[in-house]
């Protein structure tokens, strides 16, 4: 546990360089764009109001209106955990020249591009919320009262998740072709553009699909006002086991990083 201890100090110590480097990508991404970062915001918008008018015509949905909150939330924590993992790949070779170059430990470009994971999500999720509220006008109330368990979970697994992924996709390259995969084949099966009960006989998938829970549990929370306790403290102790996981994965792989990527 030393060695783990030893990269948790390092982590706190650095955390205002990684802090830092990961809000300066965000500002070099949308640099001379009269709108800036609120393109991540603006994007979602249009996609949800055209998804929306799709989808609400082929579900036949009873209230357009709630059916737009449902998926717009649904829709824009999907994306978070979809550009969490389909960018762990370039985790650590998109940094190769320093981890070749300096002793600089690996945890710092981890915990930049978790940074960087977490000011994107918070950019376009707090738009969306105050849109959303326009219809539902709870949801800005139960993002500021309830959501703060269920995004704790969420950015948990922003950091544990596609680190775990890169680091063994270093070995095994062809987990990296099935990261894409996956997360069509989880979004397809996944509660978020329709109900769980459309599922049918299929249901019982969206208990046991891990990305789907760490969704609804924060979807839910903000629509209904209420917080399911028993999944979310299921995927506090599942993320706090896999954070343990990450880091001790860290620390084996560190020494062979360098020729890894």
């Amino acid at each position: 546990m030393a060695p783990i201890t030893d990269t948790l100090c390092y982590a706190w110590q650095s955390r205002r360089a990684w802090w830092f480097t990961a809000t300066a990508r965000t500002r070099a991404r949308f640099a001379r764009t009269l709108f800036g970062s609120f393109w991540l915001g603006l994007s979602n918008l249009l996609s949800i109001a055209a998804l929306a008018v799709v989808y609400g015509i082929v579900f036949k949905v009873e209230s357009f209106s709630t059916y737009v909150v449902f998926l717009g939330l649904g829709l824009t924590v999907w994306n978070g955990i979809s550009l969490s993992l389909s960018s762990s790949p370039t985790l650590f070779e998109h940094n190769s020249n320093h981890l070749h170059n300096t002793n600089i430990n690996p945890i710092f470009y981890a915990l930049e591009e978790w940074s960087f994971l977490v000011q994107t999500f918070l950019q376009s999720f707090i738009l969306i919320i105050l849109a959303l509220s326009l219809i539902q006008h709870s949801l800005i109330r139960n993002f500021l009262l309830l959501s703060w368990l269920p995004l704790i979970n969420l950015f948990a697994f922003f950091f544990w998740a596609p680190l775990i992924v890169c680091l063994l996709g270093a070995r095994y390259r062809d987990l990296y072709q099935l990261v894409p995969i996956v997360l069509q084949l989880v979004f397809l099966l996944s509660p978020i553009l329709y109900e769980k009960e459309r599922l049918g006989p299929l249901m019982w998938t969206a208990t046991f699909n891990p990305l789907y829970q760490i969704l609804s549990s924060l979807r839910d929370g903000l629509i209904s006002g209420q917080i399911q306790w028993v999944p979310v403290l299921v995927g506090l102790l599942i993320n706090i086991v896999g954070f343990i996981l990450s880091l001790w994965l860290l620390e084996k792989e560190r020494r062979h990083l360098p020729f890894l990527v």
